[in-house]
C-alpha cells in the first residue's frame, strides 16, 4: 500500500526533513520525493509505502496536517486507493 504526500508553501530550511521524520517515527518507508523551489515558493511531492506503518493512516496524516498548520504550509496526505480513483479517466 502506497499513499502520497504533498507540500506547498514559503520554502525553509528542513521541510523534508521534518516531513520525513514523522514518516519514519510511523515507519512509512518514503519511496520517492520530488521537489521544487520556485522563487521562494516549495513544492513536494512524496511517495511513501505504507504497508508496514505502526500505526493508523489517519493518524499519520492528522500529525503532517499539524505540520503544516505550525509552519504555514499546505500539506496533504492522501492513500493511493483515493488518488488513483480521483485520476482514473
Amino acid at each position: 500500500m502506497k499513499a502520497v504526500i504533498t507540500v506547498i508553501g514559503k520554502d525553509t530550511v528542513g521541510i523534508l526533513a521534518k516531513v520525513s521524520s514523522i514518516c519514519a517515527e510511523y515507519n512509512a518507508n518514503v519511496t520517492d520525493v520530488t521537489q521544487s523551489v520556485m522563487q521562494d515558493m516549495f513544492a513536494m511531492i512524496m511517495m511513501i509505502d505504507i504497508s508496514g506503518m505502526n500505526t493508523d493512516f489517519v493518524v499519520l496524516g492528522d500529525r503532517l496536517t499539524e505540520l503544516g498548520n505550525s509552519l504555514g504550509l499546505s500539506i496533504h496526505t492522501m492513500h493511493q486507493d483515493i488518488f488513483n480513483s480521483m485520476h482514473r479517466i
